[in-house]
């Protein structure tokens, strides 16, 4: 069919000339441009909407039952990966929630995979009803400071950030490249703002000229505001702000201080990192809107921040709206508090109903993306420390987030130097294990906070290099662990007195599996359960998401890499020994 024809149809069913193929009676449509609900019925045609108006007759009539007609939900900042599962069964979870769009960054598949997890990431999308609009992601390596699977420079990127499934580059992370203006950064901004692509943020405690110097690139929002001082610095500076609130991180409550009803147009709503658990327990971006309803906020401006602000903003301008010529992306909610998702409709197709979504899910093939763990000239040595005194640095865990505090402690060591774990401290030992290109590199350091007693706790998803990285009481039972890991190709694992108490494998470069959301968070109940109950980690921290953001260096203030301790403040390396 040419697309005069398409619009020919269109206008025709519009007008009534002809049926609808679908028709949505009874309705209360929330109104998103004028911000009221008001009674009507949707006719699509071609999976697009072409009325809200009654009297129209379709070639299939579904009755609203008198519930809400919303947009399809948009997440504007995911990592897939984080999920632990495949795009395909990422769509199977989210869109019974009334998800229709996630703006993804599959940056952690690409520093272990390249671009080949990159096409794997774009072939799987094509097996899900989600649409999923992809990043090309700028930081490969995310920094200068650990080894990582590859490294994408701007001829790397060119082609594939062509492609029409790319919406601009992910999340720039190197934000001291941005503004020292390093050349490196400059050539990836300018072939993106050459081809017309986004540029999108990530800019933890930036402030003042360097939030200017940040943002005069044209980067479009950011995802890490922690205050709402922040949110407003960057709103008045033209940015938009996307509304965090994910497993790891739980920052919208505090977030929505800084959002009024007059700056509220460019606030969105993103999940950046989501478990199935979390998923299943609370929901998705339908959490977000029963937290902004219980703070306080009228519910169409809520559903506004969730659909049509991140449309505008991703430039997705065939949706985000219940609307004529918009795509018939609706979700039917039975009320406006505790958006319960009844049904969903994606291009005009039933797609979810109570819960359950309904195409059948088939995958992409995963050989691309197997057999990522490579770790050579491994053993329990690599873990001793030779410290001369007793006075160390320790990562400060702090709940309910990523970042950590700077701390200096004093602990026994042994007659080589080596760090002696004390039940009756709350200090362990945290290493980063190579598992890229066999190099044996492994940095270790200590960690506080984490409330481990007994065994280890090792997992390959580590942001965003995604080497190894284990904590434990010896050096024994960490190097069990990683064993463990390396045998499943990637995963998690919860071991004590040489035995595996728990363990996921992620085949997909160590990061997901094929499996169900629902076996993923079975295993992970099986994980958290055995790693506070069996080692004793604290009831506040979460067990897996903790270790896997203990080496990100792009996040303050302390941090571990397979290179050793990194400073956030400083930008640089500091030793173990105070």
């Amino acid at each position: 069919m040419t697309e005069k024809e398409a619009l020919r149809r269109r206008i025709d069913a519009a007008a009534g000339r002809e049926k609808a193929d679908l028709v949505l009676k009874n309705c209360r449509i929330v109104n998103v441009f004028t911000g009221t609900v008001g009674a009507g019925e949707i006719a699509v045609k071609d999976g697009v909407i072409v009325g809200t108006d009654a009297g129209y007759e379709g070639r299939e009539t579904i009755d609203a039952e008198g519930r809400f007609a919303a947009p399809g939900f948009i997440d504007a900042h995911i990592h897939i990966e984080s999920s632990f599962v495949s795009p395909e069964q990422a769509g199977r979870m989210l869109v019974p929630r009334g998800t229709a769009v996630i703006v993804a960054d599959p940056h952690e598949i690409a520093n272990v995979c390249g671009l080949d997890g990159l096409r794997y990431m774009l072939e799987a999308a094509k097996r899900t009803k989600l649409n999923i609009l992809y990043a090309m992601p700028s930081c490969v390596p995310a920094t200068p400071f650990e080894n990582t699977g590859a490294k994408l420079d701007a001829a790397d990127m060119e082609d594939l950030l062509a492609d029409e499934r790319i919406f601009g580059l992910g999340e720039f992370m190197n934000m001291p490249g941005v503004i020292r203006a390093d050349d490196a950064v400059l050539d990836k901004l300018t072939l993106a703002r050459r081809m017309g692509k986004i540029i999108d943020g990530h800019a933890p405690g930036m402030t003042g000229k360097e939030l200017n110097a940040y943002a005069c690139v044209g980067i479009l929002g950011d995802h890490e505001c922690r205050t709402a001082e922040e949110i407003r610095e960057r709103l008045a500076k033209g940015m938009y702000v996307l509304l965090r609130e994910g497993s790891a991180c739980h920052d919208l409550r505090e977030l929505l201080r800084g959002v009024t009803e007059a700056n509220s147009r460019r606030a969105m709503f993103c999940s950046d990192d989501r478990q199935p658990k979390t998923i299943f327990d609370e929901g998705h971006i339908d959490h977000h809107l029963r937290i902004c309803v219980e703070e306080g906020f009228d519910p169409v401006t809520a559903i506004r921040m969730a659909t049509l602000n991140a449309a505008e903003a991703f430039r997705l301008y065939d949706r985000g709206a219940v609307a004529p010529g918009r795509k018939a992306d609706v979700v039917l909610l039975d009320d406006l508090k505790d958006f319960h998702v009844h049904q969903v409709f994606l291009d005009g197709e039933l797609a979810a109903e109570e819960g359950r979504y309904l195409p059948e899910v088939t995958f992409a093939d995963i050989s691309t993306v197997r057999g990522s763990v490579n770790v050579r000239n491994f053993s329990a040595d690599r873990f001793k420390v030779r410290l001369t005194g007793n006075k160390v640095r320790v990562i400060g865990v702090q709940k309910g987030g990523i970042v950590t505090s700077k701390e200096i402690a004093t602990v026994k060591t042994d007659g080589d130097g080596d760090f002696v774990f004390d039940p009756a401290r709350d200090i362990c030992k945290l290493a980063v294990v190579e598992r890229h290109h066999g190099t044996g590199q492994v940095g270790v350091g200590l960690l506080g906070g984490y409330g481990i007693r007994a065994g280890a706790v090792a997992v390959s998803v580590a942001h965003d290099s995604h080497n190894i990285i284990v904590a434990g009481v010896s050096n024994e039972e960490m190097a069990f662990a990683v064993k463990a890991l390396i045998a499943m190709e990637g995963g998690m694992a919860v071991v004590r007195d040489g035995e595996v108490l728990a363990a996921m494998a992620l085949p997909i470069a160590g990061l997901m599996t094929t499996k169900s959301g629902e076996w993923v968070a079975e295993k992970l109940r099986a994980i958290h359960g055995k790693a506070r109950g069996e080692l004793g980690v604290s009831a506040d921290v979460e067990p897996i998401m903790t270790l896997a953001f203990m080496a990100l260096p792009v996040i303050p203030a302390l941090k571990l890499t397979d290179c050793g301790l990194f400073d956030y403040e400083k930008f640089d390396f500091v030793p173990l020994e105070v």
